[in-house]
């Protein structure tokens, strides 16, 4: 099973990923884990940086696909528009469910000021994360959607009035029901 954390910034998917990881007994792919390489010696959206990221995601997937079969993988993103940097990503996590079905979307969100309080948080700074509540603002009043909204597999949470833990839970049920469901016509 691949499960994708698809949300803005500062709504909580790494906070939720560690938790759904317990839970399930998953690996957890954080986007930063992917990204901090080519941020720290690449200049960002380079051909650089986008290679270093490619290169970083093969070491990945080879890691991935020697892990047991019943072993979930979940993975933290920011994916939107139809940028070919979008696409090339989401392509990946397609193609990474084959070998690992099925494919889960979990389109996280949270209302505006929770957002920015989340953003702000002083966690967030200790590991270099955006900390911009003018981005916020920005997701919240103009941004895309996230991509994989049109899955069948896809759980859209607001995440405004829960607990990191009553997420996750939300968030493990669904991949059992969509385990379940997988079993029985299978």
């Amino acid at each position: 099973m691949i499960i994708v954390l698809n949300g803005y910034p500062g709504v909580g998917k790494l906070t939720i990923g560690r938790e759904l990881a317990k839970l399930l007994r998953a690996r957890l792919v954080d986007i930063h884990t992917l990204y901090n390489l080519a941020f720290a010696l690449t200049e960002f959206r380079t051909p650089e940086f986008r290679e270093t990221v490619r290169r970083v995601e093969e070491i990945a997937d080879d890691l991935i696909a020697a892990l047991p079969s019943e072993i979930p993988v979940i993975f933290t993103t920011v994916l939107t528009g139809e940028t070919e940097w979008a696409m090339e990503e989401w392509q990946r996590f397609e193609e990474r469910s084959i070998q690992r079905p099925p494919l889960v979307v979990v389109h996280i969100a949270c209302d505006l000021d929770e957002n920015i309080k989340r953003i702000q948080s002083p966690e967030r700074k200790g590991k270099g994360k955006l900390q911009d509540a003018e981005v916020v603002r920005r997701n919240h009043a103009s941004s895309g959607p996230l991509i994989g909204g049109d899955l069948p597999n896809t759980l859209r949470l607001n995440v405004t009035a829960l607990k990191p833990e009553e997420a996750a839970e939300k968030i493990a049920n669904h991949c059992s029901a969509l385990l379940g469901a997988t079993a029985a016509s299978g």
